[in-house]
């Protein structure tokens, strides 16, 4: 194998190939006067001196030209030293930071006039150009800051990103080897970390003379002869002596939107060395710069015939993470100590934490911010507001607790879209796919229960047992959007209880025993079993979904298609204006880019902790949802310490909406019409008219439970005067009973009061044969 693109030394010629002194390329203006000082690498166009030359006047004199270049290629932003040199900037940040990596973006270098042959010879020959760059900046430091440059324990790295092009990863062919390439994905593997020997340490057993070999190519050179006594064959490698790097092996996958119809998706192996090493995390949608490289593959490690066919894997130079179109999950301006820092500096600046809260808290002054994030989000779909409210309280989410020994309180909002088809629920998911940092799309059809916690598989390299995330693992910090929830098995379905609560998926299997971080919020949406809503019946029966399961969601949103002529006017405009060539929509008030920025920056820097009077307010809404249910002189339950906790994060979220550390009696006001307008919308009993948390607890009213008790007494008292072991049908009990009632009997309510007996042991009901046996009459 090639050496990695780890660079090590000072010599220049250190890029793999033996330099040479002719060339048959004329010299440029950038390159030496003297003739004698051209050295061109061996095999390339690549001259040391010009290249050295071009990158020098490159980072001394490329400055950013405008608001809109800084934006688009530098990543800069807000800078007002314009007429300050911007890599001669970031120099000096790394001399007082003492991080020495230089992320260089190839667009600036491109752009720049002078160094525009540079990135042509970069993309065609970067293992030979890459170290003359570590070299050029390494001198150029050590002329402006040579105190700094003194106490240096390596070189400063030029990792290089942003390139012209990016290519599709299953368009990379044997042209590319051994060039620059850059390619998108989601990282869906890692392994652990893994030495990789750099410098080997040799001591003679005879004399006890040692010897240092730096690794070529990824190869070690063992001395065959030692140097003092002329012994043949008689070093040892000494390892604690060795010189190593991390690294680390990542698998690549396409996303889903990049893989062509009817196709499965590529993956290519990436390797990752020293501060790269653990940047990228299963679930992470990345651009990779690197070098693609091939390797032999033995048959045999004992033999030494190799197979015709190599295989192949990129080195990689840069991992990019920041796309501004998705909310980011991890912030370059966040403390180091927050769960949102940034593990690696992805942009070729720094970003200047007061600008981007200054902009943040323009966008926050507005009194009007909640309703114009609201529009903002899917502005494709029709009103919805309350749905898209709800949405956008998912999107902030609540503050993660950690009570230490006592346990931790999830943050993250679970929200459930159920209703008719056609009514844009899988839009919205779509959407909301789209715009989260760590989101997983899944459907509830084609998803088992190993595909969504986590599978076991055998590593192809050390051939052991390693586990490979599902989508639940996948989703860790960001929103598992699961379409079809409705149409999942059991199993599949009971996965999710300690995912949705416990934010953890535990496992056991092959030896393998692991609790995983699931810190994920569930939006899922589902179609009634009759393809109809059915208002009469309870959300558990509509959907056939566990009730412990639907208690788990904080907003359960019916998304109904009510017939309305003025309504649907509006509607079938507004869709008509989708398709119109030379129709006006309304323009959301804020772009994508933007929500996304307001996003990451409440989610990392907002913490907000509830006020006193929000409290109080918190205590009396839930108190007076719970007597709501002794109205009319019944005893049902309308509020769970569940829908207490979903009102304090909805209410944390409204906050985190405005920006604002602490959580006012508006937030917990706007947190109480949400839950009205979603969850207690589903709990409604069409026949009495009153909230009960029991259509989604249990699925049944209080109203049905005491119909059930009723037609069970009355029961007990037809079956007291038949002897032992009559039997009977299920339709000649029911006619005898509506008989001597003159009422007619639901079906579902019989089944539950014949169950009942069955429990007490007074009746033995058979459900397929419909057969009643009376044991204790």
């Amino acid at each position: 194998r090639r050496s990695s693109p780890r660079r090590r030394g000072g010599d220049s010629s250190q890029g793999g190939r033996t330099p040479s002194s002719e060339s048959s390329d004329p010299p440029t203006a950038a390159a030496a006067t003297s003739e004698a000082g051209r050295a061109v690498i061996w095999g390339t166009t690549v001259n040391m001196d010009e290249v050295m030359h071009m990158f020098t006047d490159f980072l001394r004199n490329y400055r950013v030209p405008s608001a809109g270049a800084r934006g688009s290629s530098s990543g800069a932003e807000d800078d007002d030293e314009l007429d300050e040199p911007h890599y001669m900037r970031m120099l000096a940040e790394i001399a007082e930071s003492q991080v020495y990596n230089l992320n260089v973006d190839l667009k600036c270098l491109f752009d720049y006039e002078g160094s525009r042959p540079l990135y042509a010879l970069l993309v065609k020959y970067p293992q030979e150009v890459i170290p003359l760059m570590d070299l050029a900046v390494h001198r150029e430091f050590e002329r402006l800051w040579p105190q700094a440059a003194a106490v240096m324990d390596r070189r400063i790295q030029v990792r290089t990103f942003n390139m012209k092009e990016v290519t599709r990863m299953r368009d990379l062919n044997p042209a590319d080897i051994c060039q620059l390439v850059s390619i998108r994905g989601m990282v869906t593997r890692t392994s652990g970390i893994i030495p990789d020997l750099k410098v080997a340490f040799f001591r003679c057993l005879t004399c006890g003379n040692t010897e240092e070999v730096i690794a070529d190519r990824g190869r070690i050179d063992e001395p065959a002869v030692c140097a003092r006594c002329d012994a043949r064959h008689s070093f040892e490698l000494v390892h604690n002596r060795c010189v190593f790097a991390d690294r680390q092996h990542i698998k690549l996958q396409e996303t889903p939107e990049s893989i062509p119809e009817g196709e499965t998706p590529n993956t290519v192996t990436l390797y990752a060395f020293d501060a790269l090493v653990d940047v990228a995390r299963p679930g992470d949608r990345v651009e990779i710069t690197g070098i693609y490289r091939a390797t032999t593959d033995r048959t045999n490690p004992r033999m030494r015939t190799v197979r015709s066919v190599y295989s192949t894997y990129l080195d990689v130079l840069h991992v990019k993470k920041t796309d501004k179109a998705r909310l980011s999950a991890e912030d370059p301006t966040a403390p180091p100590d927050s769960e949102f820092a940034a593990p690696f500096a992805e942009r070729a600046g720094a970003v200047r934490a007061e600008a981007v809260r200054s902009r943040m808290e323009a966008i926050a002054a507005d009194p009007d911010v909640y309703e114009k994030l609201a529009r903002s989000l899917a502005p494709s779909i029709w009103e919805m507001d309350d749905v898209k409210k709800g949405l956008l309280c998912m999107l902030f989410g609540g503050t993660h607790k950690d009570l230490g020994k006592q346990g931790k309180i999830r943050g993250e909002i679970n929200v459930l879209l159920c209703g008719d088809p056609g009514t844009s629920k899988s839009q919205l998911l779509t959407y909301v796919n789209k715009i989260a940092p760590r989101g997983v799309y899944t459907s509830g059809k084609g998803s088992s229960a190993v595909g969504l916690t986590a599978y076991v598989v055998r590593d192809p390299e050390t051939r052991e047992l390693v586990l490979e995330s599902g989508a639940l693992v996948l989703s860790d910090r960001g929103i598992c959007c699961i379409d079809e929830f409705d149409k999942m098995d059991d199993i599949t379905r009971s996965i999710l209880h300690e995912a949705m609560e416990q934010q953890t998926v535990s496992i056991a299997k092959a030896g393998i025993v692991a609790s995983l971080n699931a810190r994920t919020s569930v939006l899922a949406s589902a179609n009634p079993v009759e393809s109809r809503w059915n208002a009469q019946r309870s959300v558990v029966d509509n959907l056939q979904l566990p009730p412990t399961l639907l208690s788990r969601f904080d907003l359960i949103y019916l998304v109904l298609d009510k017939v309305d002529k003025v309504s649907d006017a509006r509607l079938a405009k507004h869709l008509v204006a989708l398709y119109h060539p030379t129709a006006t929509l309304e323009a959301a008030p804020y772009a994508m880019t933007e929500l996304a920025e307001y996003l990451t920056y409440s989610k990392t820097h907002i913490h907000p902790e509830i006020s006193d009077e929000a409290a109080g307010m918190l205590v009396s809404a839930y108190v007076a949802m719970r007597g709501a249910g002794r109205k009319g002189g019944r005893n049902t339950i309308t509020a769970t310490p569940r829908q207490l906790e979903s009102l304090i994060r909805l209410a944390e979220a409204r906050a985190r909406i405005r920006l604002s550390s602490t959580v006012d009696p508006e937030d917990v006001t706007e947190a109480q019409r949400l839950m009205s307008a979603a969850t207690q919308t589903a709990a409604t009993d069409p026949i009495t008219g009153a909230i009960d948390m029991g259509r989604i607890n249990t699925g049944r009213t209080a109203a049905s439970v005491d119909d059930v008790e009723k037609l069970a007494n009355a029961l007990r008292d037809m079956l007291s005067t038949r002897r032992r072991g009559h039997k009977m049908g299920l339709a000649a009990l029911t006619r005898e009973l509506e008989r001597q009632s003159d009422v007619a009997v639901d079906a579902g309510v019989m089944q539950d009061a014949l169950r009942m007996l069955a429990t007490e042991r007074r009746v033995r009901y058979t459900e397929g044969a419909r057969q009643i046996t009376v044991l204790n009459g």
